[in-house]
């Protein structure tokens, strides 16, 4: 909501966080969008972070645009990037900022006192990779290009399957989860077994327990005034071994059997 974003910019605002593609949602904004960010950051001279964790995850026509590109925007952001998420080893929390020298010296600054160090192994490796997939960005066959073919294919199955257990997906433009609406089955479900607050986490460690399928509760990513907004919804991670994916196929339609 255009308006929405202009009321809460004010004098006192020093800086936005923007993730593109975005979690959870795996929506991917458009340039108009991008240019509407973009110009209040210039009129209130706010710093600009953006998260780009997730560019090379864009399905169909859709298209990564950074922020860094637009005009009278270089010297105000700090870009993020992450090998975990490019190269499906998040486990090796490994990532990178770039940007203008007066704001990434502040990075290292940072960097020096808190993470400190990295493991040298995994930043050979991490070099090693990007290494190869620059001699081949051009190729079907580089990585950046092929994890959206891959992906597409995996996000169509899981969306299917959700619906067809009575699930509303919402289909990402990005990224590697899906977001479903579950309240149209939530009078079929007795989550009485649990006593978290919000009615998501409930259905999640329900679904977790009770059928073995795991999901994340929407709800975490809102402020304590928000958190109604995800209450109807769970997450899903699809970037799986399609083993896992068709296993999850088979609990989802025993589930509805039950439902029926």
């Amino acid at each position: 909501d255009s308006q929405e974003l202009k009321d809460v910019f004010n004098a006192k605002t020093k800086a936005i966080i923007f993730n593109n593609p975005n979690n959870p949602l795996g929506k991917v904004f458009s340039r108009g969008e991008i240019q509407e960010i973009c110009d209040l950051c210039q009129q209130h001279d706010v710093l600009m972070i953006s998260d780009d964790v997730y560019e090379h995850m864009v399905f169909e026509d859709h298209k990564m645009i950074r922020v860094a590109e637009f005009p009278g925007m270089w010297d105000r952001t700090i870009t993020i990037g992450s090998a975990g998420k490019t190269f499906s080893v998040t486990g090796w929390k490994l990532g990178w900022a770039f940007g203008p020298e007066h704001l990434i010296k502040n990075c290292q600054v940072v960097h020096q006192n808190c993470v400190y160090a990295c493991p040298t192994p995994i930043q050979e490796a991490v070099a090693r990779a990007f290494e190869l997939e620059m001699t081949r960005l051009d190729s079907p066959d580089c990585y950046f290009r092929s994890i959206s073919v891959d992906l597409e294919r995996k996000r169509d199955f899981i969306s299917k399957i959700l619906d067809n257990v009575g699930m509303k997906p919402v289909i990402p433009e990005g990224g590697y989860f899906i977001m479903a609406d579950w309240s149209q089955l939530a009078d079929r479900i007795d989550l009485s077994s649990e006593s978290d607050e919000q009615r998501d986490y409930r259905f999640v460690k329900w679904l977790s327990k009770n059928r073995k399928l795991q999901g994340i509760p929407p709800s975490a990513f809102f402020s304590k005034p928000h958190k109604y907004i995800g209450e109807d919804y769970i997450r899903f991670c699809f970037i799986k071994h399609d083993d896992s994916l068709k296993k999850a196929e088979e609990i989802l339609n025993n589930w509805r059997k039950e439902l029926n």
